[in-house]
Parts: structure tokens; sequence; C-alpha cells
């Protein structure tokens, strides 16, 4: 029932989109119209909240449906009865993605509402404790000793820079080592133990005094940050629960529609 309800909202939801181009191809723009087809299959998710490599892709992917939809019509297929009579099937769906639309976008949560849900689920909204780190990895204890070595002494932006340098130089952990060996935050539970014990002891701008070894290697950490285990306050998660609310508030509304429509029709099984 979800995917059926997320699928004849994305018509709708994509013609009442803003229509900022993400690229050209022959000429002709990729918009977020565009893209809200290829992400379709993602309900709920904004091409702005994926990590840039995969908007890249979803990019791509879109541009490659946009040469063939050309292609297609280059082919004379519109001119045809089989596409005219898919044509007419289509208008059935698209009356349909257009009243839901209708019946979404009229769907009221209140703050009440919203302040409530929160209170009742703060456990879902309990952020653990995190440690935001840079680390260099490398196959050889030596290698990890001679990383140390060349960082002794060093403390503040004197110590980053060349922590860094010799990340981008040295640490064979690639998806880091272009960004200077940044790891961003992340809870000790998403860490190999041995990683994420040494990266917690470590003070705000220390790095390991010793190799921290691991299935991957060895590692040399650098502690930038840390926040300590709390809830996410309600304003940082009230888009997220009014969103929820309202799809909850649909759902059940088209389900109750559904259901009295029924019991009014003669459905005969054949």
């Amino acid at each position: 029932m979800n995917k059926f309800l997320f699928a004849t909202l994305s018509l709708a939801a994509a013609m009442s989109l803003n229509a900022a181009v993400h690229a050209t191809v022959n000429g002709s723009d990729i918009t977020d119209k565009d893209i809200a087809f290829t992400l379709a299959a993602m309900p709920g998710v904004t091409l702005e909240q994926l990590p840039k490599d995969t908007q890249k892709k979803v990019i791509d992917e879109t541009i490659s449906r946009k040469l063939l939809l050309d292609e297609a019509k280059k082919s004379g297929l519109e001119k045809t009865d089989e596409y005219k009579a898919a044509l007419e099937e289509v208008k059935d769906n698209i009356a349909l993605d257009l009243w839901m639309k209708r019946i979404f976008d009229n769907v009221k949560v209140s703050e009440n509402e919203i302040s409530d849900f929160y209170n009742k689920n703060k456990a879902e909204f309990a952020v653990p404790a995190q440690v935001k780190a840079k680390h260099i990895l490398v196959a050889a204890e030596k290698d990890a000793n001679d990383v140390i070595a060349a960082l002794k002494g060093l403390k503040g932006d004197a110590l980053v820079k060349k922590f860094e340098e010799l990340a981008k130089a040295k640490s064979t952990d690639q998806g880091s080592a272009e960004n200077g060996g940044e790891l961003g935050w992340f809870g000790q539970s998403q860490m190999v133990k041995p990683f994420a014990d040494a990266a917690f002891a470590l003070k705000k701008g220390e790095i390991t005094a010793k190799p921290v070894k691991s299935n991957f290697g060895y590692h040399v950490i650098l502690k930038e940050d840390s926040k300590a285990a709390g809830t996410v306050g309600l304003n940082e998660v009230k888009p997220q629960i009014e969103g929820n609310l309202k799809m909850e508030k649909f759902r059940n509304d088209i389900r109750k529609r559904g259901d009295e429509l029924r019991a009014k029709a003669k459905v005969e099984y054949k």
C-alpha cells in the first residue's frame, strides 16, 4: 500500500517543483522535474539529501533517460495507434495522481500533534556520544611511527595542516585521504573497536601517541572534536515529524475513502 501511495504522488509532486537546472544535454535543461522521476524509486528523498557522489549518479541517470526519451520521440512512436491508446490509459493515472495530491496538500498537522509525538517518542531522537576525527592508515607499524614522528611537537593549525598533507601523501584509505584523512562525525559503535576506543580516549586536538592496530592496518588518529550523548531538539526534527504525521494521516484518509466507496459499490468477481 505504501509503495502505491508514494508512486501515485510522484507525478503530481514533480509537477509542483521549482524548475532548478542541474545540467543541460544537447541544449535541453535537466531540471528538478526531470530529477523527480529518477528519484521516484526512493520515496521521500530529495536530491539535496543524498551524498554528492550519489547526486551526480542521479543526474547522470536522468541525462540518460532524457537522451533515450529523445530517441524514442525521433522514432515516430507518438504517431502510432499503440502510443495513442497508451496515452488514454495514462490520463486516468494522472487524474488519480492530481486528486490524491489535492487530498495530501489539504492534510494539516498541528503544533500540538508534533510536540506530542516528540515527547512520547524521545527515545527515537536519542543521539550517542560522537567524535569527529581524521586518520592516516598505513600497512606497516614502522610507517605509522614515522607519521607520528613527523607530527611530533605540532599543535593547532600547524598540526592539522601537516596531518592533512601526510594523509593525502601516505594514507591507504583513499576515501578519506583526498580529504586530508577526514572521517567526519561517528559514534563508538560505527568504527572497529580498537579504532573507536583510541579516538574516544583522545583529547580534542591530540593525536595517538602510538599506532592503533586494526584489521585494516595501522592508524594514526587526530581527534578534532567530540559531542556528549543527548537528544536531538524538537526544532531540528520538527519537519521530519510533521512530514511523517502528514503522510500517516493521508494514508488513513485514502484507506477510509477507499473502504467507504467499496462498501457502496456493486462488486462482482468473475
